[in-house]
């Protein structure tokens, strides 16, 4: 028996998994594949990373991308300017002639030395450009890269489970896409919604549970906003609810909503969802 088939994802204590999701995630570990994730904010893509860390017992690694990051910032960084200083003042325990003192894994870099597997987090992948998602999964595919600055050739010695979550702001290359498995992750219907609650808060009572969730979803159907609240949001709405001893369950049926600072954080949008709720 492989140690890939080792591995099985069946959800996480504070993780509410449907059944394709846990499907595409093994499927992924046992093809050895990156799983790429699509969905809008706040439907469980970077938290899913999380998840079958704590699952699985692995550490995870999160490389979060941005627009101007090139790909070896992710393998390793070389810090001549360190080197510089140790040269010239002489005041270092590192040896200033062995280059390799001075080269420090990226996130990637840190995955492939790791002395167990791990699960590594690419988050937001549609910030970076196109050279950097195909170079990336290149990388990948080989399990190596080259540090040229010592000639070393670093080569992982534990596969990662590769988690890459897109918020689909920019088209991806066919070349990346045809590279991963796919899934796209909808945001929870209300049934899926209030077991995330019940998840979160085991003891909130029916009555605010089924009355938060309702006022949510009428408050993401306003019209403009710009930035609806998602499930974190949601979340941290229920926290504020409880936290105030004068508030009733029964207030969210009518009138004015408490707290919707919690859910918009857009000034816009916030007075929006305040004049809806006052009509």
């Amino acid at each position: 028996m492989t140690e890939r088939s080792l591995y099985r994802f069946d959800g996480a204590a504070r993780y509410v998994l449907d059944e394709e999701l846990a499907k595409i995630v093994n499927v992924s570990m046992a093809l050895e594949m990156p799983l790429l994730l699509k969905g809008e904010p706040g439907t469980g893509k970077t938290m899913l990373a999380h998840a079958i860390a704590e699952s699985l017992e692995m550490p995870l690694l999160i490389l979060n991308v941005k627009s101007s990051m090139k790909l070896v910032d992710a393998l390793y960084h070389y810090d001549t300017l360190t080197r510089l200083n140790d040269s010239r003042f002489g005041d270092s325990s590192r040896d200033v002639s062995n280059i390799s003192e001075y080269i420090r894994m990226g996130t990637i870099g840190q995955a492939f030395v790791a002395d167990r597997r791990t699960v590594l987090l690419i988050d937001e992948i549609d910030k970076a450009d196109t050279d950097f998602q195909d170079d990336m999964l290149d990388v990948l595919d080989q399990m190596q890269f080259d540090i040229m600055e010592i000639d070393r050739t670093v080569t992982a010695r534990f596969r990662p489970v590769v988690i890459i979550t897109s918020n689909a702001k920019k088209d991806l290359s066919d070349p990346f896409l045809g590279r991963c498995n796919f899934h796209h992750i909808a945001f929870p219907e209300p049934d899926m919604m209030r077991r995330i609650i019940a998840v979160h808060f085991p003891d909130l009572s029916d009555d605010l549970a089924h009355a938060a969730v309702n006022a949510f979803y009428r408050l993401r159907r306003v019209e403009g906003v710009e930035k609806k609240p998602a499930t974190r949001e949601l979340l941290n709405w229920v926290r504020a609810l409880r936290a105030d001893p004068d508030f009733r369950a029964e207030a969210l049926g009518s009138g004015a909503l408490p707290y919707l600072g919690v859910l918009f954080k857009k000034s816009s949008d916030l007075e929006r969802a305040a004049a809806h709720t006052a009509a």
